[in-house]
């Protein structure tokens, strides 16, 4: 399905969603003043606990950034070698028969040797045994050399026909090479995002973990409060809907059709939360599709290909697998996209609530859409 995602201005937010740009660096700025003023005093340089905290958050959404960017790679790569595979195999095949065409040449030239190069003439005949021998040499000559003509124009062309198989390969090689680099690339990009992370976390005393658990305490507990509101939000819309469709019930046949939308859309949907539902608990592992365990974009892929719905691997390509709706009218199974360079993805289950992999060291889990605040949310894309 197509996108319906406009351009816009930057610092502004698909369908009413992101702040406008002076307002969030006015609201950035208080945050950032609010966390000044809480933050504990450094100790000989030490980073405070909110820096701490807000390093760490960073880091792990560069190594999600980094993810996707690595899935991509992965991705590119994998259709790479098939490529490459078949194209191997293809030059294979070809040098065979090139191979077999070269040997049947060899064939002709061996028998005009033994036979006789030139083609018979009156001293033929008269060094013939008799005038039926000279005719018999005569059709083997004729045959031999229409074969040898077919024999060859079939060489020339499985040869020029290999030659330009071998240059394609040739070619795919250099681009899977390539594409082994960025793979590379973007996986050490990862592990040294998490390696900083695990470092400035193993930094912290015991003290400073409880307050760091405090703070994000808070978080949850403005995340949850910011959902309710959003529940009450949709559901005051729905009802709206209920009573306007209620006045109008029978008026349009377009009505009619839009229900059997919605209530297809509404089955998919559930199969895909059901789905999502029981790999709770399962850990987020960068790159991972599952079962065991998944990344953002590999649980919504996987949640969604169990409605029977494919989606592409990466967030990148899954914010433009629907159609793009506001976030007061997103339904159950909408994908809801995160930060501005889509590098996070959850999948809406309703009441302000989604399920989604986190970030490394987590769990899947149930979670306020706003469980890193208003700001970050990108998008919703309705994906079937």
């Amino acid at each position: 399905m197509a996108s319906h995602r406009k351009s816009r201005p930057a610092g502004t937010r698909v369908a009413g969603i992101r702040t406008p740009a002076l307002a969030t660096a006015a609201l950035t700025s208080v945050a950032l003043l609010s966390q000044s003023a809480n933050a504990a005093p450094a100790a000989d340089g030490k980073p405070s606990v909110e820096e701490v905290e807000k390093k760490v958050d960073d880091l792990y959404r560069q190594a999600e950034s980094a993810t996707e960017k690595y899935n991509a790679a992965k991705e590119k790569t994998s259709k790479q070698r098939k490529r490459v595979d078949t194209l191997l195999d293809d030059v294979a095949k070809r040098t065979q028969k090139l191979n077999e065409a070269r040997e049947e040449l060899g064939s002709f030239a061996a028998a005009q040797y033994r036979t006789g190069a030139a083609v018979p003439d009156t001293a033929t005949f008269l060094l013939a045994d008799s005038p039926q021998d000279y005719f018999d040499r005569t059709q083997l000559m004729n045959r031999l050399t229409g074969r040898q003509k077919q024999a060859v124009d079939d060489y020339v062309t499985e040869q020029s026909a290999t030659m330009k198989k071998r240059q394609e390969a040739t070619k795919s090689l250099e681009t899977l090479t390539e594409s082994q680099g960025d793979l590379q690339a973007a996986k050490s990009t990862v592990q040294k995002k998490l390696s900083d992370a695990r470092q400035l976390l193993s930094k912290l005393t015991a003290e400073e973990k409880a307050r760091l658990a405090a703070i994000e305490k808070k978080k949850q507990e403005e995340a949850a409060r910011q959902a309710a509101e959003l529940a009450a939000q949709q559901a005051a819309q729905q009802k709206a809907q209920e009573q306007t469709a209620g006045t109008s019930s029978g008026s349009t046949s377009t009505s009619g059709s839009t229900s059997t939308t919605d209530s297809t859309y509404a089955t998919k949907a559930e199969k895909a939360i059901a789905f999502a539902r029981a790999q709770i608990g399962k850990p987020y592992v960068w790159g991972a599709t599952g079962p065991d365990s998944y990344d953002c974009s590999g649980l919504t892929q996987a949640s969604w290909k169990a409605a029977g719905v494919a989606l592409p691997r990466t967030t990148y390509d899954q914010v433009n697998a629907g159609t793009t709706v506001s976030l007061a009218d997103a339904q159950p199974g909408d994908l809801i996209f995160f930060y501005d360079d889509i590098s996070h993805v959850g999948l809406y289950i309703g009441n302000g609530m989604m399920i989604h992999a986190p970030k490394p060291g987590a769990y899947v889990r149930e979670e306020s859409v706003y469980y890193g605040g208003a700001s970050i949310i990108h998008s919703v894309v309705r994906p079937a």
